[in-house]
């Protein structure tokens, strides 16, 4: 079920400010029509695309700032072999995937899509992931643009939606990864739960709802190894050496 157009957000008016360009990559009408609306009451400049070929020639003239890619465009798999820019220049990609199909179709794209929004789509994440990808250059939470987050041994490649503990590969939800990268893109830094469920899910959800999350993540990656997931009480949850802060 799409999210409420009306829902207040810190990226309606980030955007004003910015006027980003944003090209809407999406083969359904309806969906099209609902990102174009949306995205443009949002404060960004919108174009529409509807076929790989449309993809590749409006990314050759530049001066994009962000592709939406959705995975069920025809065509889309090989436009890696078809691009006609440098990478260095590729703008940032929000992938739209369906949720069963996130660890198959992000790695045999082949375009390192920066980040992803799980369909059916909810507006207020879309608009939550744009605002993260377009605060600053290569991203806006300072994490190298496909490439890996490392700490203590854990490593996660936005590549391939991998990550690891040592040689242990980690089994993880999409909103499982999304807050680990969180946590490591702001290791050592103290999050409340609400700049958590924000960056997950686009929106506030209860306190119990980020406890659960943070509970089974902790469990995933701490397991057999020294804790690098904790609890700073009544502030929220941070990543990293036990020794860098002390924990409740």
């Amino acid at each position: 079920m799409y999210g409420s157009v009306g829902e207040k957000t810190e990226q309606a008016w980030d955007a004003r400010e910015g006027g980003r360009q944003v090209l809407i990559a999406v083969d359904d009408p309806g969906t099209l029509e609902l990102l174009t609306t949306t995205v443009g009451l949002a404060g960004y400049r919108t174009e529409a695309a509807g076929s790989r070929d449309a993809v590749l020639d409006r990314l050759a003239d530049g001066g994009c700032d962000l592709v939406i890619l959705d995975s069920a465009l025809p065509g889309l798999r090989p436009l890696e072999e078809g691009r006609r820019m440098d990478p260095a220049d590729r703008p940032a990609v929000l992938l739209l995937v369906p949720t069963d199909s996130l660890s198959r179709i992000v790695p045999e794209l082949g375009w390192e899509a920066t980040d992803y929004v799980t369909k059916p789509l909810r507006i207020a994440e879309v608009l939550a992931r744009m605002q993260v990808l377009l605060r600053g250059t290569g991203g806006t939470d300072g994490a190298p643009r496909g490439g890996v987050l490392e700490c203590g041994g854990l490593a996660l490649d936005d590549t391939t939606c991998r990550a690891r503990r040592g040689r242990r590969v980690l089994d993880l939800t999409p909103a499982e990864y999304r807050l680990l990268r969180h946590l490591l893109v702001n290791v050592n830094k103290v999050l409340s739960k609400e700049q958590i469920a924000r960056y997950v899910w686009g929106e506030y959800r209860g306190d119990n709802a980020i406890e659960q999350l943070v509970s089974r993540l902790r469990r995933k990656v701490d397991q057999g190894g020294p804790a690098l997931i904790h609890t700073r009480r009544g502030f929220g949850y941070w990543l990293g050496a036990e020794v860098n802060h002390r924990s409740a």
